[in-house]
């Protein structure tokens, strides 16, 4: 479904990634973890049309996304939740649920899917009309995922959806998460809370400054003796 083949990218002169390959199958979860400057919000945005590659290609479903227009790759099939929530607070959480339909094939289909997304989401049918900066964070973070979803995407990619949020938000989340791949989305998940992470997944990678150093199933990288020792505490 995507597949990502020796990326490079970076910021002004700084390279942040190096040569970055990966897969996500149709009906995956895919996770990647590592520390903070491992490049892991970089390939999101590359990968979501965010940023440019400096090298490489990035294909989905045998379409050429490398370097295209967000507006392009999210009609494509991929929608992006970006580390840190960003809803838009002074307009509605209807609102910023329709913000998520503004490619012609999503507005087809807006009265569906917004049922579907209040149907995975009560909470937000709740508070339709209440402004999207008075939402508590795991509210915000559902309704950044709900506004994803609108695009009805084929791969969604998640940045650190966990940031911030308490223990039992973070589990209602990553439930949620689940219950999204059961529909048959494909899910890429950059995520520093590393054994939820993993127990999310089916695979993963493990990215550091820039380069992918572990990939394999998800449930063998939690058994790994060294990845428990650097990021396990164990």
């Amino acid at each position: 479904m995507l597949e990502v083949r020796d990326v490079a990218a970076g910021y002004g002169k700084a390279q942040a990634l190096w040569g970055l390959s990966l897969t996500v199958s149709v009906g995956e979860i895919v996770t990647i973890v590592g520390p903070n400057g491992a490049g892991k919000s970089t390939l999101v945005n590359v990968i979501g049309g965010l940023q440019p590659a400096w090298q490489g290609s990035i294909d989905l479903d045998g379409v050429e996304l490398t370097n295209l227009a967000t507006h392009r790759v999210c009609a494509s099939g991929v929608a992006v939740v970006p580390e840190g929530r960003r809803v838009f607070p002074e307009m509605s959480v209807s609102d910023n649920l329709d913000m998520g339909a503004y490619h012609r094939e999503a507005r087809r289909h807006r009265d569906e899917t917004y049922a579907e997304v209040c149907e995975i989401f009560p909470r937000l049918a709740e508070r339709a009309q209440q402004l999207a900066g008075s939402l508590s964070g795991g509210e915000q973070q559902m309704l950044a995922i709900g506004r994803a979803m609108m695009s009805r995407p084929k791969l969604l990619l998640l940045d650190e959806p966990s940031l911030g949020l308490a223990p039992v938000i973070v589990e209602a989340i990553f439930d949620v998460i689940r219950e999204i791949n059961k529909t048959g989305t494909s899910i890429l998940l950059v995520e520093q809370n590393v054994v939820e992470g993993l127990e999310l997944a089916h695979r993963g990678y493990v990215l550091e400054e820039g380069r992918i150093v572990r990939e394999g199933p998800a449930a063998d990288l939690l058994d790994d003796k060294e990845l428990q020792a650097s990021y396990f505490g164990m």
